[in-house]
C-alpha cells in the first residue's frame, strides 16, 4: 500500500515514465523497502538537487507507513 504513493508520484518526475518499476521488498527486520527503479537517464530527477526530491519521497513514505505500523524506506535501484 505504501508504495502505492511512489507508484502515483514518480512518473510525473521523469522523462521516461514507462521505465519506471516500484517493488516492495520485506526486510529482515520487518520493515518494507520499497525498490524504485528509473531509467538511467532519470535517475538525477528522482534523486533531485542535494537530494531533496528523493528525501521527499522518503519522508513521505515513511509518513504512509507509520499509519499502518510499519518503518517504510525508500531505495532508488542501479
Amino acid at each position: 500500500m505504501t508504495s502505492a504513493l511512489v507508484e502515483y508520484v514518480t512518473p510525473w518526475l521523469v522523462d521516461n515514465p514507462d521505465e519506471v518499476s516500484v517493488e516492495e521488498v520485506e526486510d529482515d527486520r520487518g520493515g518494507v523497502v520499497i525498490e524504485l527503479t528509473v531509467d538511467p537517464e532519470d535517475v538525477g530527477k528522482v534523486i533531485g538537487k542535494r537530494g531533496r526530491i528523493i528525501r521527499a519521497l522518503r519522508i513521505l513514505s515513511k509518513a504512509a507507513g507509520q499509519r499502518s505500523g510499519t518503518t517504510v524506506t525508500v531505495e532508488v535501484m542501479d
